[in-house]
């Protein structure tokens, strides 16, 4: 008599960090950790031929999307396929928290020593991103009778690192100072415009000795002017009639509050219930706040998402949804919006560090952007406020989700608005800092050579993981694929030095969600790019009279026969700079621009800026083709 089966080993389980050089012994056996199992889709290569199809602007398919219903029907796991998962896991003591309408996973909650049992290894503990996190320390694995109802299996703490793609221009204070501000060496109030206050500063880029002071934060004004929207704005072609989602971890407990004061004083209309929803969880609901930052840590990106939204598009509806967590979480708060086509459009402000994912966590994620894509739903991505990541990671490597093929990664530019609301122009966004210091006759000079140290820029590069596909080919050059996705696609204003202003109330007690006074900040990151071109699209959604789903093909084709449609993001020459004094030290800076680790901005393509920036004139080309 033949053996039975053995146990399904599933390969994609274990990160590639989950290293022995890495791992500080088995965790504990009543760790909680959260669990995430992907089941199979039905029909796989049908479903991607089809989200591609739909999407490819030279398909006899293109814009025949499906419903949600349409492709729950034809590819989504059976209903029997996710009781037989369903059951395992109760029977192994598991608590089940989420099951999308889609039924392509399951997120649940387990301990360490269920969690063993269950999938066949052990749970460790790892250094891991700065951090102590747990994950599988052998591939995990399931009966062989669920060997085709499960895909992949998620088991570990290192999604729960995700985190929001925003940056302030000043340092954080690691402790509270002791001491006042030293004297700056060169006094810089900020400007409201490009060169309001110019500063004498050593001599730098071209010898140039005169450079203006960094941006005080735009307003949305100055963005609606620089990109375009002006005119049609004040004819109503602001958005109206369109839905822009927006998905973090957890939730503001005063949103739309701080929002209308926001709107009030830049002299935008309020948000109504009519214009803004929340589907968010219950503060009782939220996990993993360590580990996921706080909700206070995306506090900021949340309000920053929301009012550059409503600050570009006014017209557009917003709808926020928020996850439990930075993990599974944020899967579910997608499969919400998939699964009722509650938006065609939907801003991510997040990325983990590179793609440094289990490729089960990944496989997974990648079945619901092809489900976006079917359905006609575009997913915008911030590309990263870290350039190539090699700092941290030893090479470099783009940052996922941004790096998907399936989705439309966002890049950063340093924008010059002038006096009048003009465009002056765009570089590519990546920010180094040199310190200005007094020398001893009492002169001026730099405490080292210019550019200084990287602060941030924008993320992007070839991917690690993913072939290069179609619509790339002859636009992004050869010799920057190597047959590899390259992110991003396009860009938008992101460097916090020409940020963009909020108010908010933040929250002074993560326990209680307690807030307190509204303040104004100004932030930057692709975190404000991607919304920003997400309010883009739904402006020429609306002048249009049509929806453009998944982006990517129809972009590339437009640049491969019209470049010069998009606004192509040069380098300066001589390169541009400002001049900022730290509030929290009381050092100046030379702030270099367009210096962003390995990542270059260049004539056409390039992997800081993608193919360029949009206008109003250009989102609109792309849904007419």
């Amino acid at each position: 008599m033949a053996a039975p089966p053995g146990p399904h080993t599933l390969a994609g389980s274990v990160p590639s960090w989950a290293t022995a050089a890495n791992d500080q012994g088995a965790a504990a056996t009543d760790t909680t950790v959260e669990g995430e199992i992907y089941l199979p889709l039905r029909n796989a290569d049908q479903a991607r031929a089809l989200a591609t199809s739909v999407s490819t602007p030279t398909s006899p398919n293109y814009r025949h999307w499906l419903s949600p219903q349409q492709w729950i029907q034809r590819f989504s796991p059976t209903q029997a396929d996710l009781n037989s998962v369903l059951a395992y896991l109760k029977a192994h003591h598991a608590t089940i928290t989420a099951v999308p309408e889609s039924r392509q996973f399951v997120v649940f909650r387990t301990t360490a020593a269920q969690a063993g049992t269950a999938f066949g290894t052990q749970l460790h503990r790892y250094v891991h991103g700065g951090r102590s996190v747990v994950a599988p320390s052998t591939a995990a694995s399931v009966p062989a009778a669920l060997a085709g109802k499960v895909a992949g299996v998620s088991l570990d703490q290192g999604r729960l690192l995700t985190h929001p793609d925003l940056v302030k221009p000043d340092a954080p204070s690691p402790a509270p100072r002791k001491a006042a501000a030293a004297t700056p060496a060169v006094q810089t109030p900020c400007s409201t415009y490009w060169n309001e206050h110019q500063v004498t500063v050593p001599p730098a880029y071209g010898g140039n000795t005169r450079y203006g002071t960094y941006i005080c934060g735009y307003q949305p004004s100055q963005l609606q002017s620089a990109y375009g929207l002006t005119t049609y704005t004040k004819h109503g072609v602001d958005g109206h009639g369109q839905t822009v989602a927006i998905i973090d971890a957890y939730a503001s407990p005063t949103m739309r509050q701080d929002a209308n004061r926001f709107s009030a004083a830049a002299g935008l209309p309020q948000l109504t219930a009519s214009t803004y929803r929340e589907i968010v969880p219950s503060p009782s609901q939220f996990t993993d706040q360590a580990l996921c930052a706080q909700p206070s840590g995306w506090q900021g990106e949340e309000t920053l998402d929301v009012e550059s939204v409503h600050g570009v598009a006014p017209g557009a509806s917003i709808l926020y949804v928020g996850g439990t967590n930075c993990g599974g979480g944020l899967d579910v708060a997608m499969a919400k919006i998939l699964d009722r086509k509650l938006a065609t459009i939907v801003s991510n402000s997040y990325g983990n560090q590179g793609e440094n994912l289990p490729a089960d966590a990944i496989a997974g994620e990648v079945n619901e952007q092809m489900q976006a894509a079917a359905e006609g739903i575009g997913l915008y991505f911030s590309s990263g406020d870290s350039g190539d990541e090699a700092a941290a990671l030893g090479y470099p490597d783009p940052d996922f989700p941004a790096s998907s093929p399936w989705v439309t990664s966002i890049g950063g530019t340093s924008l010059a608005v002038g006096r009048n609301g003009n465009y002056l122009f765009e570089t590519g966004w990546g920010s180094s800092r040199q310190q200005i210091v007094t020398t001893s006759t009492g002169g001026l000079a730099y405490a080292g050579a210019l550019p200084g140290t990287f602060r941030f820029g924008a993320g992007g590069g070839p991917s690690l993981l993913f072939p290069e596909p179609a619509y790339q080919r002859g636009v992004v050059p050869s010799s920057l694929a190597n047959g590899h996705r390259v992110s991003p696609d396009l860009a938008a204003v992101a460097d916090p030095y020409t940020g963009y202003q909020i108010g908010y109330r933040p929250i002074v007690d993560d326990a209680t969600l307690q807030t307190g006074d509204y303040i104004n900040e100004t932030y930057g990151g692709t975190s404000l790019a991607s919304p920003v071109v997400a309010a883009q699209m739904a402006i020429a959604q609306q002048l249009t009279h049509r929806t453009l789903g998944f982006a990517n093909p129809t972009i590339y084709l437009t640049d491969r026969y019209a470049p010069s449609l998009f606004r192509d993001v040069l380098p300066q020459n001589p390169r541009q700079a400002l001049a900022f004094t730290s509030e929290t030290t009381g050092s100046s800076y030379l702030i270099s621009l367009d210096t962003d680790t390995s990542l270059t901005t260049k004539r056409g393509y390039d992997d800081v800026t993608g193919v360029g920036s949009l206008s109003l004139n250009v989102a609109a080309t792309l849904l007419r083709r």
